[in-house]
């Protein structure tokens, strides 16, 4: 059985900063096929496109491009591919101290210091708030350090002020785990990004991890506040969500490629999961898309 180890991505500040800055075209994001996590805050603009918001153990499918705050050591993907389409993508990486533990103490910084905690769960911003967010953000790389830090700040602020917001994750969600733990739900994770489409056993994942199916049940509903089948199901729906708007195939080949093999089951949980049949689903986004 292969075995997939997660990545600790290491970062460096910028040269000359307290953050990190780094802008991609198209998808030159080479980080987006595995799943990382960091100690370091990452706040993602991705311009335009379409694609999987995967963070912790929250899947999405966006449309007309993404802002997104992900808090220290939750575990993601990329968000951009060679299928995304999207024009650009503004990463910034920030320790939760950056600017030092007394600053964050001050009066004026409380603001910002119940986001970063809130940021524990991820955090995706929507509607006028993620184009403001997004057009501040693409600015930075032309600032100088002092303007930048500024720049950033006020970008912060504004999303703790703000209405447009969804949650990623479950109330009471958080990564905040020992190593050995964090190891053990992103090898999970790795495990079924690369085997969702075939059937995953809880036997052999329960095993992958050095678990009983049992404890190993109760662990990750207790870390994920949800159950592993509901887990894998809500992955496949995405990306079922995801074929029906990139790929001309008929929805009994979706149901197939991703990963169920009862179309009816399909088709109830796709229902229950978006509110909406598969064929209306995709008659929306295309009407959305164009």
């Amino acid at each position: 059985m292969k075995k997939l180890v997660p990545t600790l991505e290491i970062i460096e500040p910028s040269f000359g900063s307290s953050f990190t800055l780094t802008k991609y075209v198209n998808n030159e994001n080479s980080k987006s096929h595995f799943w990382h996590y960091h100690p370091e805050i990452e706040l993602v603009y991705v311009n335009g496109g379409a694609g999987k918001r995967q963070v912790g153990s929250h899947i999405s499918y966006y449309t007309s491009g993404s802002v997104i705050l992900i808090g220290s050591n939750l575990p993601h993907c990329g968000f951009t591919d060679e299928n995304t389409g999207n024009k650009k993508e503004t990463v910034i990486h920030m320790k939760p101290d950056f600017l030092g533990t007394d600053f964050f103490g001050i009066s004026e910084m409380k603001n910002i210091k119940h986001l970063f905690n809130r940021a524990k769960a991820g955090i995706v911003f929507i509607g006028e708030t993620k184009k403001r967010i997004g057009s501040k953000l693409e600015l930075i790389e032309n600032q100088l350090p002092f303007e930048r830090l500024l720049t950033l700040l006020s970008i912060l602020n504004e999303m703790e002020e703000a209405t447009e917001f969804k949650v990623l994750n479950a109330e009471g969600f958080s990564m905040d785990l020992q190593m050995q733990d964090n190891d053990k739900i992103n090898t999970v994770f790795n495990y079924v990004k690369d085997n969702f489409q075939e059937q995953i056993t809880l036997d052999e994942v329960a095993a992958l991890v050095s678990m009983t199916v049992p404890s190993f049940c109760r662990y990750f509903k207790k870390i994920t506040q949800k159950t592993f089948t509901k887990f894998v199901n809500e992955y496949r729906l995405v990306h079922a969500s995801k074929l029906l708007a990139e790929k001309p195939i008929s929805i009994t080949e979706i149901c197939f490629e991703s990963g169920f093999n009862n179309f009816s089951y399909f088709n109830k949980t796709f229902q229950e999961f978006t509110g909406k049949s598969a064929s209306n689903y995709r008659k929306e986004l295309r009407s959305v898309l164009e």
